[in-house]
């Protein structure tokens, strides 16, 4: 069989976005799964190779990439013993829980020259690609403005580490953040956070959020999140220099429950395989700078937090 020989560590609630994606993304095959229950390795037994650790899926050979989709405290574990192996990886958000993980992950990765790509899958949504489309050179963004609004406990399935906050690296800041982060970053370049006013819960978990940031030339954004919205709203704002204001909405289009994921995990896995490929087929981001820069904007959201609160 030929094609890209995929490596999937962990069978959680997003796994199925990407085995559902290695069935339909040229170029890519599945070679071998890893997680830690056996009950979910059940249905790849005698087709691919099965695994309960990814150092043995490592050690057994046959792959040439990896996609980690695991709990947020087992990235950087992960994606250091892949890259060490020369295998490239393609990890879910947050690329680690602290910027110093993901610093360590980058230069990692730069030094063996191994494409290290964090899966924010939002850029891939196909209003969003509108989005970008429809900003005239002539009238370039003023601000942006991201709403990621759920309830968590919705989307969590049996991955209950979500609410746990030293798996998880926080809360909605820590998860969601990033995915929202991203898309300011897409449309109107790197930032920085000026504020945050965050709403915890009793056990300390950060449900709610609203990030003020700053980037060059006076643009701005500002990143709303929320863990306890009743329904979903995930939507972009963006007003130009002109005074116009043009927008997305992600769930446009897929009424049913996650469904704007599926066409979403395509386009990260097509990017994916055509950086390893050496084909890139986008914005790629080379070793991982991208999902660095993520990090660093959800550490100064909650030094801000910590700052205001004194």
């Amino acid at each position: 069989m030929s094609g890209l020989r995929i490596g999937l560590v962990g069978l959680g609630v997003i796994s199925r976005f990407y085995l559902a994606a290695l069935d339909r993304v040229p170029d890519v095959r599945l070679a071998a799964v890893c997680d830690l229950d056996r009950k979910l390795l059940r249905p790849f037994a005698g087709r691919v190779g099965c695994h309960t650790d990814h150092r043995a899926m490592l050690a057994a050979g046959g792959l040439d990439a990896v996609v980690a989709t695991v709990p947020n405290d087992l990235h950087t574990v992960i994606c250091r013993d892949a890259l060490r192996a020369g295998l490239p990886v393609c990890v879910e958000k947050p690329l680690a829980l602290r910027a110093a993980e993901g610093e360590e992950l980058t230069a990692l990765a730069a030094q063996r020259r191994v494409p290290l790509f964090t899966a924010f899958h939002r850029r891939y949504n196909a209003a969003v690609a509108d989005l970008r489309a429809r900003i005239p050179e002539e009238a370039p963004v003023r601000s942006v403005t991201v709403r990621y609004l759920e309830r968590i406990e919705e989307h969590v399935g049996r991955d209950g580490w979500y609410l746990d906050p030293e798996r998880c690296g926080g809360g909605c800041v820590a998860d969601n953040g990033p995915n929202a982060y991203d898309l300011v970053r897409l449309l109107a370049g790197p930032m920085v956070v000026e504020s945050a006013g965050i709403v915890r819960d009793a056990q300390g978990v950060d449900r709610q959020a609203v990030l003020a940031l700053a980037g060059a030339d006076g643009v701005t954004a500002r990143i709303e999140l929320d863990w306890s919205f009743l329904g979903e709203c995930k939507d972009v704002a963006v007003e130009l220099t002109d005074g116009s204001v043009l927008g997305a909405d992600l769930l446009a289009g897929h009424p049913g429950f996650k469904q704007s994921l599926w066409h979403e995990y395509e386009g990260v896995l097509a990017e994916f395989a055509g950086l390893v490929l050496g084909e890139p087929r986008g914005a790629g981001p080379g070793y991982g700078p991208d999902g660095l820069d993520a990090l660093r904007v959800v550490e100064a959201a909650y030094r801000a937090e910590r700052v205001e609160a004194l």
